[in-house]
């Protein structure tokens, strides 16, 4: 199912390949809130790996704890083969972390901007480490642009090459595509796959599907809890769900009847058409086949897909700060 997705993946990592971050039982509370609970996750080198969840699942606040930004209240683990909770600083110097939000200085220009971090890193040969982040990503003939004028597309280029300047081992990317244009998000993709080649490692946090089926293993986390790791083919698979498809006049009005179906856990809209998904298959399609009967209606069994899977997910995931 994912297979023309992942093409370029041939030659994914290997369980060889040594541990870039491996850390069991981390938790982190703000106040009461219990943020994170008892995460327990492995990233390979040259992995690119997926963080999914809801906003608000405990995505970011790991990342910052993965990175040296936050210090957990307890668990262990390393990252870089330093530990996380006793050697944050020198955590940091070798990870590149791209935030949700532009934050880079909108009133310099691009060079100007990099010139900027790269001081703040102590870097010597400063301007040749930024002509080289200019040239890999396309930005020299924006050197003299003032950042706040850029688009989306380029204000992301730009956080990247700032993020690279110091050659770091690992990129952290919490939701870096959010807001920019598909061609913008499939030219930062095959930066991310030609960084990975080189031996990177990223971590990168996602709400688009497409996205996630494009890295080698994804992380599913909601409310602080880990509920699903693995390949896509793999998490898909954890579910055990079966999906059928159902095409038809006035869909729209009969999506809330349809959930009231025995076996009926997940119904969901997908354009013109409705998913309708559980894990009893032989009950699901029995009450779906007595429901189109007499109707204008047609079903056809599909391939679960990552989205059918994330939405089944968030739907069984009770957010806990809800009144």
């Amino acid at each position: 199912m994912f297979a023309s997705l992942r093409a370029d993946m041939q030659t994914a990592q290997s369980a060889d390949s040594p541990l870039v971050i491996d850390v069991t039982g981390i938790n982190k509370h703000f106040g009461d809130n219990h943020v994170v609970k008892d995460l327990s996750l492995q990233v390979r080198e040259g992995e690119i790996f997926g963080f999914l969840g809801p906003n608000g699942s405990g995505k970011t606040t790991s990342i910052r704890m993965l990175c040296g930004l936050l210090t957990p209240d307890s668990g262990s683990g390393t990252c870089l083969g330093l530990d996380v909770i006793h050697d944050s600083a020198a955590i940091k110097r070798q990870v590149g972390y791209m935030t949700q939000r532009f934050s880079l200085w909108e009133d310099l220009t691009i060079g100007e901007n990099l010139d900027f971090v790269a001081r703040m890193f102590g870097m010597q040969n400063r301007r040749a480490a930024v002509d080289g982040a200019l040239a890999g990503l396309g930005l020299e003939g924006r050197r003299g642009q003032i950042a706040g004028t850029l688009s989306g597309g380029w204000k992301q280029r730009l956080s990247l090459a700032a993020c690279l300047l110091h050659q770091p081992r690992l990129l952290l990317l919490d939701e870096p595509t959010a807001g920019v244009d598909p061609k913008a998000r499939r030219d930062f993709w095959e930066e991310i796959h030609r960084l990975s080649s080189a031996g990177i490692t990223v971590l990168v946090s996602t709400h688009y599907m497409d996205e996630a089926e494009r890295c080698h293993r994804l992380a599913y986390i909601s409310y602080g809890t880990l509920l699903a790791s693995g390949t896509a083919e793999e998490v898909v698979a954890s579910q055990h769900l079966f999906t059928w498809e159902l095409s038809g006049p006035d869909l729209g009005d009969r999506a809330e009847e349809l959930r009231q179906l025995p076996g009926a856990e997940l119904v969901a809209t997908f354009g013109t058409v409705l998913h309708i998904s559980g894990r009893d298959s032989a009950q699901l399609e029995a009450s779906l086949r007595v429901f189109v009967a007499g109707r204008a209606l047609k079903m056809a069994a599909v391939p679960v897909s990552l989205e059918d899977v994330f939405i089944h997910l968030m739907q069984g995931s009770e957010d806990p700060f809800r009144g």
